[in-house]
């Protein structure tokens, strides 16, 4: 079985939003619900991956900030009161399922190669939206403490640091102001910390701006290609050779809305438009800039995917596609080893 790290799921805010006291047992026990846990994650190779904390939109009728007016498909800001309390609940998922030994969450590549080697799931610690990050950085020190070392500085909507493109298909993410001031300080911050920059759910002009300011390769761990999939999330050829040139990395995201060349999120997806991006990918890229993104407990799967024990499938697609196994091995997980080492160190 070929080992494979994962550039991004949402398992820490199922698991926080699961109903009863005990939210890490099914998890490490294994469960019917959601599409990663303990036992499975196992029994099909998987290795490690990004654990994002995604502070979600509240709901209808605690919405206290309004929309910016930039763009009317995009949810209202988040206040920072709100996304440092979901971020925490997800934080003390993810250390209470270390303290069980279900995990390890990695600070740098060398814990990383280290929990793989013992068979212990590996985690590196990922924000998706800034929102819990004040201006000031002041959470920033306390997450980075707690093992912090990725950000993807927005989710689909906008921030104090920059603007998210709207879940729309037929469109391009060329939408909305670039980053604040504060956005591109966070970059250089985040850059001097070792933590990674991630641009995925990222507006192109945000894109530019990390793009020039960042002396860390580029990164987009959950998309796609925008030339096969017309939705705003993924990645146009300007972004794709952009990324290119900085040697960096794009996981495929597996939701298939984002996948699919109608943009529909129906299950009914066959494994051929997967196998159709990733070659798309390496053209564009090479061999180095491939990875997985799954989005797994964030979106809807393809059904002969279903979960991450179908992961699998997806890498015996390549083979018989006539991907050599070095180069399948690569995608699964040795160019995220890879780009960590090279941006988290």
């Amino acid at each position: 079985m070929i080992p494979f790290f994962d550039g991004h799921n949402d398992t820490l805010l199922r698991l926080l939003e699961a109903e009863g006291a005990d939210k890490e047992r099914a998890f490490i026990e294994g469960s019917k619900t959601g599409h990663i846990d303990l036992p499975r994650a196992k029994a099909a190779g998987m290795a490690g991956g990004f654990f994002a904390m995604f502070p979600p939109p509240l709901k209808t009728g605690q919405v206290a900030a309004s929309n910016p007016g930039l763009e009317p498909n995009l949810p209202p800001e988040l206040a920072w009161s709100d996304a440092m309390a979901s971020t925490s609940g997800m934080t003390s998922v993810l250390l209470r399922l270390e303290r069980a030994d279900a995990l390890a969450v990695c600070r740098n590549a060398g814990e990383l190669r280290a929990a793989i080697a013992r068979d212990t799931l590996a985690a590196i610690f990922h924000i998706e939206g800034a929102e819990a990050i004040d201006t000031e950085f002041r959470s920033l020190e306390l997450l980075y403490a707690a093992g912090l070392r990725s950000i993807g500085l927005t989710w689909s909507r906008a921030n104090a640091f920059g603007t998210g493109v709207p879940f729309r298909h037929n469109a391009d993410p060329d939408i909305g102001p670039g980053l604040s001031d504060a956005g591109k300080e966070l970059v250089r911050v985040c850059n001097g910390m070792g933590v990674m920059i991630d641009l995925s759910h990222l507006n192109a002009a945000g894109f530019r701006d990390v793009a020039a300011i960042s002396n860390h390769p580029l990164v987009a761990t959950h998309s796609n290609v925008h030339a096969i999939s017309p939705h705003a999330r993924n990645l146009t050829d300007w972004q794709l050779a952009a990324i290119a040139e900085s040697k960096g990395i794009v996981g495929l995201n597996f939701a298939t809305g984002f996948l699919r060349p109608d943009g529909k999120f129906v299950a009914d997806t066959e494994i051929e438009v997967m196998v159709r991006h990733v070659d798309a990918l390496v053209e564009a890229l090479g061999e180095d800039g491939v990875a997985l993104g799954s989005d797994f407990d964030g979106a809807m799967m393809p059904a002969v995917i279903g979960d991450v024990t179908g992961v699998p499938k997806l890498l015996q697609a390549l083979l018989d596609k006539g991907y050599g196994e070095e180069l399948v091995r690569k995608i699964a997980l040795g160019n995220w080893m890879s780009m960590i080492e090279r941006t988290i160190g």
